[in-house]
């Protein structure tokens, strides 16, 4: 049944910044019982495990909202909390439930049309809303804390403030700072006893850390509210506070990859992928729970330079994929505990079957965004897919590119760059996207653009859309004019992702993928011209784009003429909805191909 929201919102109340929250984890540990060898005692020792999870992305069930069945992938993992909360289960009855503390590192509440219906369409800030999905299940599971994810700004802080308010558990984050006091917008950190047979309990701190790359990524929703440092200096702030408050162990949740490294170049004062370099640099930390990334980790040690001593990192596969286990054996001596050892796994949660709580529980909700989803918006003309967009020119994405451009023409209509010609960006974020022929359903639009991501239109010049290119080709393997050619090994060259690759409209070019990446943009031409480097352009362009995001050059500091704060595939199902057809005769054309010294690859 759904959860009383009277009732429920008495018992959410959030704690302030900083505040200790004890935790429920009380009973003795099976293994801790005492033995007597050789007349001495042995040493008191106590073991615990904390799970954890990251990046669920709104995901509950094992569906698929974009293609409406369930979720499949090539490994055949599976989705969302209904599955761990049985892989929860499993080890509460394994351990002991109160010999356990289940936390997660973010990014929660974006990223499926389940958690988007509840920001936009039935949004939890209404009066008298709904609890969010997302918040019934955690709490349904009994989660201990959780960090904020950049994701979590997405729909703006009143959005994440009604969410906060509706989890009893605290969102941590102690690098999200109120811009006027620099003071912890958020707590930094939660506190959990758990009680051993020997009359001290083992004080369990975990301090939350969150993404600094929102700052670029969310500037509209947290400039002049909040900013955000670096980890490792707010890491070095708490973990000798925590310890001297009586924490035995130190656990960060850091929405942040291990890498060290970070993809938007001077863009991004700090570290975006920090965690390991919070284990190497800030003495006192037991164990790290990573996120952000999207990558498993299943057990990664860092040796503190300070100390010497090592550090285990776990990184869960998103969206509920997988579910950390980090297991502590702890020893008395010298009159408190100590970690003797720790170490981290990760368990596959396509092993279980969802739980019959968390179904019924937000069944309704399911069923609530499977109907919205299904809605027929419009037709199409053509099937669209972008199973070739990484490599060729294609419809769908020109759909994309035409809407965009389109909507920044109509909004600068009556402006003094009216006159100027609209170009614009779109990149293949999903292989499998489908607009198909006949009836096309707000999933069917909503499918070929998957990220939160807002439009602007930037002014641009001749030479900076040809270094923007040059830029995004680097996306392309090198592959010589006599090589064959397989399009599965043509693109992604050195890790960069599809969403990174960004196909331009309003211009044709070529990309040489025989040529070295800096020098493969040839024959760019506007109206059928040589592209002047003094050109004037208004570009149309996405906000992660447009704050940094990837790195791309000129665009960051380009002039902004003009923002809109609706996400994209609203604007897109909105056109298809006051068109009530879609043609791709209207729009598809083939401006950009892959060249091998001038021979098209295709």
């Amino acid at each position: 049944m759904p959860l009383n929201r009277r009732k429920f919102l008495k018992k959410s109340a959030v704690t302030g910044a900083g505040a200790a929250v004890a935790g429920t984890a009380l009973a003795p540990s099976a293994r801790a019982a005492e033995a007597k060898t050789g007349g001495k005692k042995a040493p008191k020792r106590y073991s615990f495990t904390v799970m954890g999870t990251t990046d669920l992305h709104g995901n509950v069930f094992n569906w698929d909202y974009f293609t409406d069945k369930e979720f499949d992938d090539k490994a055949h993992n599976d989705v969302g909390l209904a599955k761990i909360s049985t892989l929860v289960n499993r080890i509460r009855e394994e351990k002991g439930r109160r010999n356990t503390l289940l936390i997660d590192a973010g990014d929660t509440i974006q990223g499926t049309q389940l958690s988007y219906y509840y920001a936009k369409v039935d949004p939890i800030t209404a009066k008298g809303g709904p609890v969010h999905p997302m918040a019934q299940a955690m709490n349904a599971i009994d989660y201990d804390a959780a960090a904020l994810g950049n994701h979590e700004f997405n729909y703006g802080i009143p959005v994440l403030r009604k969410f906060q308010e509706q989890c009893r558990f605290p969102l941590l984050g102690a690098n999200a700072l109120d811009a006027k006091t620099l003071r912890p917008a958020f707590p930094p950190y939660s506190m959990h006893r758990l009680r051993t047979p020997f009359g001290r309990d083992v004080k369990v701190a975990v301090l939350g850390l969150t993404n600094p790359g929102i700052a670029i990524w969310d500037k509209a929703n947290v400039q002049g509210k909040m900013t955000f440092p670096g980890l490792e200096e707010q890491a070095a702030k708490w973990v000798p506070k925590l310890r001297s408050m009586g924490a035995d162990v130190v656990i960060v949740s850091a929405h942040s990859g291990s890498s060290g490294t970070s993809s938007y170049g001077d863009q991004l004062p700090y570290i975006e992928n920090a965690a390991g370099l919070v284990a190497e640099q800030v003495p006192g930390i037991d164990a790290i729970l990573v996120g952000h990334a999207h990558t498993e980790i299943p057990e990664y040690f860092v040796t503190n330079k300070e100390t010497g001593k090592q550090v285990v990192l776990s990184e869960p596969l998103k969206w509920g994929q997988r579910l950390t286990l980090f297991d502590f054996e702890l020893v008395w001596s010298k009159g408190c505990w100590k970690v003797e050892r720790v170490g981290a796994q990760v368990l596959n949660s396509n092993t279980v079957e969802e739980d019959p709580k968390i179904v019924k529980l937000l069944g309704d909700e399911h069923e609530k965004v499977v109907a919205y989803v299904n809605q027929v918006i419009g037709t199409n003309a053509a099937e669209m897919t972008s199973v070739e967009a990484p490599y060729k020119d294609v419809a769908i994405i020109d759909l994309i590119n035409h809407i965009q451009a389109d909507t920044v023409k109509q909004a600068l209509s009556s402006s003094e760059y009216a006159s100027l010609p609209v170009l614009s960006q779109a990149a293949a974020f999903s292989r499998s996207a489908v607009i198909p022929a006949g009836n096309v359903t707000i999933r069917d639009v909503a499918g070929l653009y998957v990220f939160e991501n807002t439009l602007e239109a930037r002014l641009m010049t001749g030479a900076q859309m040809k270094a923007y290119l040059e830029y995004s080709a680097n996306y392309f393997v090198q592959t010589a004019a006599d090589a064959v050619v397989d399009p599965a090994k043509l693109t992604n060259a050195n890790g960069t992702p599809d969403y990174n690759y960004d196909a331009v409209s309003g211009l044709s070019y070529e990309i040489d993928i025989a040529k070295p990446a800096g020098s493969r943009i040839t024959d760019v031409r506007f109206q059928g011209a040589p592209l002047a480097d003094d050109q004037k352009f208004v570009f149309a362009v996405n906000n992660y784009r447009a704050n940094g995001g990837g790195n791309f050059p000129h665009v960051a500091a380009a002039q902004l003429l003009w923002s809109n704060s609706d996400e994209i595939r609203n604007t897109m199902i909105a056109w298809v909805k006051a068109k009530g057809s879609i043609d791709p005769a209207e729009f598809a054309s083939v401006d950009w191909k892959l060249t091998r010294n001038g021979t098209p690859v295709f």
